[in-house]
């Protein structure tokens, strides 16, 4: 029965993404109401828990199982641009006995071992399934009850959330002792105007979204931050690649190279963390750019990233609120903690988020402690919300399973290791065909990077 579903969009209170998570919310509901059904359950994750870490789930499992595990059946999680066919989605969950456990999703599974995963199942990293978000995911309510009462037993560890969906997969594969994930062909990431759409119980738009016309040029403030012992090698590949796109670039260093040009911030490099780098450039931002420049991106000498793409992101979000987007991590979210955004792929900041951050006096604790987590701890005592977009990438186009990939349009990836960033670059991120056919023409193959 349709009244046995409960549905999770796992929704983010940014309001572009809280309006796409109610949108969601309602065509659900609609879908149902026109079956002529009792209307099941549909809660939105931001609204749901005031903890930091409710996005991350796990810590979020003894309340839904108290709440719903003796009237349910099923718990089915979404992002909130999976599309939804309730008819569909009833008869492929009807195949399934719920007296079971469960656990069911599309299987995504890594092909090669990557940092990301902690390199896990080192071996043959192909054995081990997660699901990929975005065509939803499914407990069934066993599943549910026996994942609350090991975490009334057994408290979730206080370390970094890097991964969700592999980390969640883990945790339910219990080294063994508990379910693997189960494919359900019919949850799809295909574009709901594909020619499978017939046998899909969801699908899911392709993402990069554009919401009016893209931000100006003049509009976004990057700062890129190097250091001395990278100008001959990180630099250059900048240069090569996606300065061209940037209307407004300084490149922040401990030293002043005229050539490039880079800028002494007055702040010695540190091997560890960059704390004080970065709060040099927020002051900077602040103090010394035109006040009228809504929007700072601070991204790594070694981060690939498009710019514009990235100013078809920002047409969806309001300059006005204070926004912080990137790459969601979280640090000890089982016991409150706190999210923050990965330094590699890129941090966006709308330029009012910067004002409130430097007005609270948050600062380093050290000069070398890592900027992307203290600036995370600033944010989240002020109440202000990490914003989160898949697109951004803290690790290079391999360290991803390709079929994750392939409903993304990429805003960055991150890191030289192991790769030319230059083929990357214009294989993933040139903005324009002209650059893909230079991709092409060079032999250039996705498959490849």
């Amino acid at each position: 029965e349709l009244k046995e579903i409960v549905f999770i969009i796992q929704s983010q209170s940014n309001s572009f993404h809280s309006k796409r998570a109610e949108d969601l919310k309602r065509d659900i509901l609609k879908q149902s109401a026109d079956l002529g059904k009792e209307l099941p359950t549909v809660l939105l994750i931001h609204q749901m828990n005031r903890l930091e870490g409710a996005w991350s789930i796990l810590p979020l499992m003894r309340d839904l199982s108290v709440t719903y595990g003796g009237n349910s059946s099923w718990i089915f999680f979404c992002e909130e641009d999976t599309r939804i066919q309730v008819v569909k989605l009833l008869e492929t969950l009807g195949r399934f006995d719920t007296s079971k456990e469960w656990f069911l999703g599309k299987a995504l599974y890594d092909e090669e071992s990557t940092i990301i995963h902690h390199y896990a199942f080192a071996e043959n990293p192909t054995i081990f399934k997660f699901p990929d978000f975005a065509a939803g995911w499914a407990l069934s309510i066993p599943l549910l009850n026996k994942l609350a009462n090991k975490l009334k037993s057994e408290p979730l560890k206080s370390d970094f959330t890097i991964d969700l969906k592999h980390e969640i997969a883990l945790y339910i594969w219990q080294k063994g002792d508990g379910p693997h994930l189960t494919p359900v062909p019919e949850f799809c990431t295909d574009e709901v105007n594909s020619y499978k759409i017939n046998h899909c119980a969801t699908t899911f738009s392709n993402f990069l979204p554009l919401c009016a016309e893209p931000v100006k040029k003049e509009d976004v403030f990057v700062a890129v931050k190097t250091c001395r012992k990278f100008h001959g090698d990180r630099i250059p590949v900048v240069k090569q690649t996606w300065e061209r796109e940037a209307a407004l670039i300084e490149y922040y260093s401990d030293y002043a190279e005229i050539s490039i040009p880079t800028i002494d911030l007055g702040v010695p490099n540190t091997d560890r963390g960059h704390c004080g780098k970065t709060f040099a450039i927020l002051e900077r931002f602040l103090n010394q750019s035109s006040s009228r420049i809504p929007w700072l991106v601070i991204v790594d000498d070694d981060t690939l990233i498009s710019i514009s793409r990235l100013r078809k992101l920002l047409s969806c979000y309001d300059p006005n609120e204070p926004v912080f987007l990137g790459e969601r991590y979280g640090y000890g979210l089982g016991t409150g903690g706190y999210s923050y955004i990965t330094g590699g792929g890129g941090m966006v900041f709308s330029r009012i988020a910067v004002q409130k951050l430097l007005a609270s006096k948050c600062r380093c604790y050290s000069m070398d402690a890592p900027d992307d987590m203290v600036l995370g701890m600033c944010f989240s005592g002020l109440g202000i919300p990490i914003t989160h977009s898949p697109l951004f990438h803290q690790a290079r186009p391999m360290d991803y399973p390709k079929d994750y990939l392939s409903h993304q349009i990429p805003v960055s990836f991150h890191k030289h290791w192991n790769i030319d960033p230059v083929k990357v670059y214009f294989t993933w991120l040139a903005p324009n065909t002209e650059d893909s056919l230079h991709a092409k023409k060079a032999g250039y193959n996705r498959e490849d990077l």
